[in-house]
């Protein structure tokens, strides 16, 4: 089972960048969006075979998740229950016979993280909703998770250590989601890779020499290690300042 994981940073946007030829090559079973920054009704994708979830923000404009799925889910669930963390459009479980498979955009903290107070909070708040959802079923989250864990997820880490995504507070929250049980697939695969991101800044040709972040992750209930077949991260995929990441799983 291959799955995709990519915030497009704008969908329309990459439409007009070849998104649906993009989207045909990679053959995903599933394919996960993050920041769609549409409402509904303002794009219509003709993906065949595919079935369609969509969770969109209050804000116009602003964050989004999609799921685009080859099997029908069993259930599908927008949100995590709680409001205050539910109008920005951020999750969607849907629910496959082995798995819950939870795609989430994780809050930004902010320049000078002037919103870290409620990025902890939501990290919180999500962390006990995944650990709910893994009393019925494994899990497999996927997304920008907005953080790069260690100094080898990032190109600068010297220069970064209390800027949103690199902070102290939010690489913790990390780690307590791994001593939670779960697993960072592609550190499974590839426990010292260097050089290996998933975002680039738009500034200072980044994406050409490489100076960037692996923030977009697939990360599974340790009980579902033994499926693991492969982890990648798709940077010759373009359009967005985001590349994707992918994840084949064994059933």
């Amino acid at each position: 089972m291959k799955l995709i994981s990519w915030n497009v940073n704008g969908l329309r946007a990459v439409v007009k960048k070849g998104f649906e030829d993009i989207f045909k090559e990679i053959d995903a079973d599933v394919f996960c969006l993050q920041e769609t920054k549409l409402q509904a009704g303002q794009i219509e994708l003709a993906l065949e075979g595919y079935h369609q979830y969509w969770n969109y923000a209050v804000k116009k404009g602003y964050s989004g998740t999609a799921v685009f799925s080859k099997k029908e889910a069993l259930s599908v669930n927008y949100g995590i229950g709680i409001e205050e963390h539910d109008q920005e459009g951020r999750v969607i479980t849907v629910e496959y016979e082995d798995f819950y498979l939870v795609n989430c955009y994780t809050p930004n903290a902010q320049a000078e993280l002037k919103r870290l107070e409620y990025r902890m909070l939501w990290e919180t708040d999500f962390l006990a909703y995944l650990k709910k959802l893994e009393e019925e079923k494994p899990v497999v989250l996927c997304g920008d998770l907005n953080v790069a864990h260690n100094n080898i997820d990032l190109k600068n880490w010297k220069t970064n250590r209390k800027n949103p995504g690199f902070s102290d507070d939010e690489r913790a929250a990390f780690s307590n989601l791994l001593a939670n049980g779960f697993t960072d697939s592609f550190r499974y695969f590839y426990p010292e890779l260097e050089g290996a991101y998933s975002w680039w800044s738009y500034r200072f040709n980044a994406r050409q020499n490489n100076a960037g972040w692996r923030i977009d992750y697939f990360c599974v209930s340790n009980c579902l290690e033994k499926k693991l077949e492969d982890a990648s991260i798709l940077k010759d995929v373009y359009g967005s300042d985001h590349c994707p990441v992918a994840l084949t799983l064994n059933f």
